[in-house]
């Protein structure tokens, strides 16, 4: 995976940990994968991460948030339990359906302060990291008018209660 736009990472002197989140399947072909394994860091409170990157699959959590883990002792990992507390950090997955509109998305998604995470088996998708401190209503227009033109598809999977308020006719 490839993080754009200054996105923090797993690095040298931080202890990390990948955290899976068993994925339940939404259609018959989506999401593409059982298991998604996200980048977490240990906090103070016991069997509790902090998420440093941005789902691709993972529905409810974003960059940030607190979970609750368990040790699975069969599959030899941590898996997600519960959200422990909202870092204000919004999950958004874009998929570029105009590849001419690649450029114009990152573009538009660099100029809101957004980070985004790339793979290569999924080309046209990004996990877009939307900062606690970001207008959310400004770029959710934006989004919305895109796919109007058939440029992109998106679909907002954690929505923190910050950017829910800059958008209070957000769909229930």
């Amino acid at each position: 995976m490839t993080a754009a736009n200054g996105q923090s990472l797993p690095g040298p002197g931080r202890t990390t940990f990948e955290v899976a989140f068993d994925l339940k399947p939404e259609a018959p072909d989506w999401p593409p994968v059982p298991v998604e394994r996200l980048w977490g860091e240990k906090t103070a409170v016991e069997f509790e991460m902090r998420l440093l990157n941005v789902p691709f699959f993972a529905r409810g959590v974003a960059y940030g948030d607190l979970v609750h883990v368990r040790p699975d002792q069969e599959r030899r990992e941590l898996v997600f339990e519960r959200l422990n507390g909202e870092s204000g950090h919004s999950t958004v997955r874009i998929t570029v359906l105009d590849q001419r509109a690649g450029r114009d998305v990152q573009h538009r998604l660099r100029a809101a302060g957004c980070s985004w995470e790339t793979a290569a088996q999924f080309s046209s998708l990004l996990a877009v990291d939307v900062p606690a401190d970001g207008d959310y209503r400004a770029l959710r227009d934006w989004l919305v008018a895109r796919r109007g033109e058939g440029a992109i598809e998106f679909q907002e999977s954690a929505i923190s209660a910050r950017h829910l308020e800059q958008v209070p006719d957000f769909p229930a």
